[in-house]
């Protein structure tokens, strides 16, 4: 599935004809398993300012498969080996599916630095779901944000994928788990999950949700309000997400889906001492931490819909209008 411009949904097409991809001496083609879409992919399709995507572009970020093809120095890589694919090349800095073809294709080329095995009680479908979302939400949460037993966290935009790794994570941990979401559903599922408390921010307004379950913020007596809010929306719900916390609070962000230049007010940082903890993307240690829990069965990547590669423009607009609880994954 091929952009030749950046542009709407509509110029993804699908060519036949396309190219085959082949390895260079370091590096090895994958037969696609499964890839995942992300957030991302629609940045890369519409155009970011400050990133060059060379065109045409095969996107697709999260890719998991089977070796098919080695090149002349792949030392301890053969064919026929399961692979998940760390989407950054860290020699180059550069981004699969955004600044070099990924995975909305049968095969993809890719150097071996950026191959993790992968065991095989792991399905394709599990590990194309973990990088960008999981990867994510696990240096966030866990890397960065030092979630901790019986803390209380609020986690907005709980029912995407990043969402629903942190909403586990937080419960892995031992925390109390406030989720926002959209609807009664999603929030039923998010239950399921393992949510303690849900709020529709569709109908409610989220700041006086939690001042309502925990007490508003104060420097005497009772303390109220949350040790941790997970935002990575920005716009709108910065400043109410500052509200939320308790005097030492920490809001970690890795994201801004909604906005990154919103208004804010700074009096909430310094008078209730809160603590701002930015987390970007994911280190390869961290997608192996991953794979290690998924394969001992302590969080499980949720997974939506699974449709076929020509297919795809129906799971962008899934993802564009938000309809999804999960991950979105395509198969060739």
């Amino acid at each position: 599935m091929v952009i030749r411009k950046h542009g709407a949904i509509e110029d993804i097409v699908l060519e036949n004809d396309y190219p085959e991809p082949h390895p260079g001496p370091k590096s090895v083609v994958v037969a696609v398993g499964a890839t995942s879409l992300n957030y991302h992919d629609l940045f890369t399709l519409r155009g970011m300012p400050g990133i060059k995507v060379p065109m045409p572009m095969i996107m697709g970020i999260d890719i998991a498969g089977t070796i098919v093809e080695v090149g002349s120095d792949c030392g301890g890589w053969s064919p026929g080996d399961r692979v998940l694919i760390d989407p950054i090349d860290r020699v180059r800095w550069k981004l699969i599916g955004e600044t070099f073809e990924g995975g909305l294709a049968e095969r993809v080329v890719v150097d071996t630095h950026q191959l993790i095995r992968l065991p095989d009680p792991i399905s394709f479908e599990q590990a194309a779901a973990l990088p960008v979302a999981y990867g994510t939400a696990y240096r966030m949460m866990v890397t960065r944000g030092a979630i901790a037993a019986g803390e209380k966290v609020l986690i907005l935009g709980a029912s995407g994928g990043v969402g629903t790794c942190c909403v586990q994570l937080a419960k892995m941990a031992g925390a109390e788990v406030v989720v926002c979401a959209s609807s009664e559903e999603k929030l039923k599922r998010l239950r399921e999950l393992g949510a303690d408390h849900g709020i529709n921010y569709a109908e409610s307004d989220f700041a006086k949700e939690i001042h309502r379950l925990y007490g508003k913020p104060r420097m005497s007596g009772a303390p109220g309000g949350c040790d941790v809010v997970v935002n990575f929306t920005g716009g709108d719900t910065w400043v109410p997400s500052l509200n939320c916390l308790k005097v030492g609070g920490r809001l970690l962000t890795c994201g801004a889906t909604a906005g990154y230049d919103p208004r804010t007010d700074i009096r909430y940082i310094w008078t209730y001492e809160l603590n701002i903890v930015g987390s970007n993307g994911w280190h390869r240690t961290d997608l192996c931490d991953l794979l290690d829990l998924v394969g001992k069965k302590a969080i499980a990547p949720v997974i939506d819909k699974v449709l076929p590669l020509e297919k795809t423009r129906e799971a962008f607009r899934m993802i564009e209008e938000r309809n999804v609880f999960g991950k979105v994954l395509l198969q060739p």
